[in-house]
């Protein structure tokens, strides 16, 4: 049995050693130049927002010693030293254009040649095209605009006035960071956010995910409401709205993970950073905002995420996306014997964690030849 798996981040590389436990012969490509290459582009503070603890890949924990929030660069120098544990060589440089249904498994085009496997895993991840959205008048902009996959740190952003547009975790970060260096900076915020501390009294806030697995997402979150008011305030009184679903639901029905605040909520109620409704056009450096607000910016910060769009790879094979081009299952079997996809739910609790217990999941049923395996509860 021959294995291939297309991506060398946490999931792929999670799959492969699961697939070599199982005594499965396997074989990873990615068309990065490294592994883990999605972390060593992305902006210089990121951080794991799970702890060490909850964030390891099946058979090798994260150091005791490393401190409990990774930084960007611990993560790939833990994701190098994972795949040279497991001996796991992914032929880098190599790009999949095609994956389609053959005679006797799985015909995979690459732009150095074609090649079979009896089994293929996709596990390219969440964070595939940068999601840019065209507003009117967006090309009179004379400043900067940036998507998150493309900054780095204020440096990488000229000017002194920055609007950062979306409040997801990367916006809430950039927003502080930039704050932090002196910027004035206003937050585009379009529509209500589920924001979480990350640590709750010194407790990582993912240990609330026991309440999860006992009452389910709509119960967990009436449950824990009164300590996030105790903890987070009431943030009408800032200007976010509160949507309606709570934070575990909207996980668990939408794929919407909630904001794990590090301080951007204090710099919000300080005032030094602005919060604005979503971009109704723009005219210049003038920004006219939902409400029929304006202001003028020096530069744009684009914080509005990513689609893992595999259409092009997967579009010949019947049922395995959705219409938007995302997997119709991940970490489970599809409609089609021998296709996986693993790394593509969105958790609040750890997509490190998440994606292991997909990895298992898939290495199991490729094992077996079982037609589903349950995943474990606390990780869906």
């Amino acid at each position: 049995m021959r294995a291939t798996v297309i991506g060398a981040g946490s999931a792929g590389l999670a799959v492969a050693a699961a697939f070599k436990r199982k005594g499965i012969a396997v074989e990873v490509l990615d068309r990065a130049d490294r592994i883990g290459a999605a972390w060593h582009g992305r902006y210089d503070r990121l951080h794991l927002h799970t702890p060490k603890s909850h964030s390891s890949l099946p058979g090798l924990p994260m150091p005791r010693d490393w401190p409990r929030y990774l930084p960007r660069d611990q993560v790939a120098e833990y994701l190098e030293g994972y795949a040279r544990h497991f001996a796991i060589r992914p032929r880098l440089g190599v790009s999949v254009q095609r994956v389609l249904r053959g005679r006797s498994g799985w015909r995979i085009e690459t732009d150095t040649g074609e090649e079979g496997a009896d089994i293929v895993v996709c596990a390219t991840g969440l964070s595939g095209r940068p999601h840019r959205p065209d507003w009117p008048g967006l090309g009179t902009f004379r400043g900067p605009v940036t998507h998150t996959a493309d900054y780095r740190n204020p440096s990488s952003v000229a000017g002194q006035r920055v609007l950062v547009v979306g409040f997801g975790n990367s916006g809430g970060e950039i927003a502080l960071e930039l704050s932090e260096a002196g910027r004035q900076v206003h937050l585009a915020v379009r529509r209500p956010v589920n924001v979480l501390p990350r640590d709750i009294f010194g407790v990582p806030v993912y240990r609330l995910q026991l309440l999860q697995r006992l009452l389910g997402p709509r119960a967990a979150d009436r449950v824990a409401a009164p300590l996030m008011r105790l903890v987070l305030g009431d943030l009408s009184r800032i200007g976010l709205a509160r949507p309606e679903k709570g934070p575990a639901t909207a996980v668990a029905e939408d794929q919407r993970i909630p904001l794990l605040d590090i301080g951007t909520l204090g710099r919000i109620r300080s005032g030094d950073i602005a919060l604005r409704p979503g971009i109704a056009r723009l005219d210049g450096p003038r920004v006219t905002f939902a409400d029929g607000s304006t202001d003028e910016y020096d530069a744009l910060v684009l914080a509005t995420g990513f689609r893992p769009d595999l259409s092009a790879i997967f579009g010949g094979v019947p049922g395995a996306l959705m219409p938007d081009g995302r997997p119709a299952r991940s970490g489970a079997p599809g409609p089609v014997a021998g296709l996986y996809f693993c790394g593509y739910r969105a958790t609040a609790m750890g997509q490190f964690r998440t994606n292991a217990a997909e990895a298992r999941a898939i290495a199991a049923d490729a094992a077996s030849g079982v037609a589903s395996v349950t995943l474990d509860r606390a990780v869906v």
